[in-house]
């Protein structure tokens, strides 16, 4: 686990938070989307550093990364 990403189910219902905060990483990357920058997510969240928008990020992947997807194709 990353230190900037917490799970505990006492916060958010147990979904990934960045640590010492109640902001989801689906938060995260919704606001990377919209915001269309990591500029432009710092300036909407600027309570959150570099490190912590990257971390969500790296999580992300790292979760992807550890799925095993079931083929759609028929």
């Amino acid at each position: 686990m990353h230190p900037h990403i917490q799970i505990n189910p006492r916060i958010c219902n147990g979904k990934p938070v960045i640590a010492g905060t109640r902001i989801p990483v689906t938060v995260i990357v919704d606001q990377i989307i919209a915001a269309g920058s990591l500029e432009n997510l710092n300036a909407l969240y600027p309570e959150l550093d570099r490190q912590q928008i990257i971390a969500a990020l790296q999580y992300c992947h790292t979760v992807i990364d550890h799925t095993e997807f079931e083929s759609l194709a028929a």
